[in-house]
């Protein structure tokens, strides 16, 4: 998720598939995962990280540890900084049979997204606060995959938020940023609604053992 890149950057699907036929079929750390990914750690690995929740229902002991990751990058893209993690972090485990799964399925959802991608009202790139809100979108995102809600939706809204971030500024494409800006607010109204409806529950409870 770079601002600065000038020249035209491969599309995130086919380097996601270029790095799957470049692994070996073997266990990584996500610290060796993040190495292959070299200079497009942002974009690339937000998309990874979220596509797995791009299914209505939620994926039990992944939400956790990727929404840890998720959070912490979106904070760190928000004052233009470096990515970095936790050495506890980087030291998890990714099983042979998962990266590639993930790798290969993830480039395939975003052959379909991109081909409504394009550079365009890339104007809104050139502002500091652009970055500095997505990057903020991002960790809220991550920090509400960490809650371990059991409710069909609660991971895929904020999922698709992310992707939508990254592959807007990896294509630099400004209708794709007002969108997950849109698709930001629906999340915030989602949770809103869980919380007010939840509250709703607890104060009948309240009222009927009254």
């Amino acid at each position: 998720m770079s601002t600065t890149s000038q020249h035209t950057p491969k599309r995130l699907s086919r380097e996601l598939q270029e790095i799957s036929d470049t692994l070996e079929d073997r266990d990584l750390t996500l610290g060796e995962l993040i190495d292959h990914l070299e200079g497009r750690v942002y974009t690339l690995l937000l998309v990874l990280l979220s596509l797995p929740f791009c299914q209505p229902l939620p994926l039990p002991g992944l939400s956790t540890p990727f929404g840890v990751v998720i959070a912490l990058f979106g904070l760190r893209f928000a004052f233009r900084q470096h990515p970095w993690l936790p050495e506890r972090l980087l030291r998890t485990q990714l099983t042979a049979k998962f990266i590639p799964a993930v790798l290969r399925g993830s480039a395939k959802m975003l052959r379909t997204i991109e081909r409504f991608l394009f550079p365009r009202l890339t104007a809104v790139f050139d502002f500091h606060l652009t970055q500095f809100f997505t990057g903020l979108v991002v960790c809220i995102c991550g920090l509400l995959l960490l809650l371990p809600l059991p409710i069909p939706f609660s991971n895929m809204i904020p999922a698709l938020t992310v992707i939508l971030c990254a592959s807007a500024f990896s294509e630099r494409d400004g209708l794709c940023l007002g969108i997950a800006g849109v698709m930001f607010g629906l999340t915030l109204g989602f949770f809103g609604a869980l919380i007010w409806t939840g509250a709703h529950a607890a104060h009948l409870v309240q009222s009927a053992a009254g």
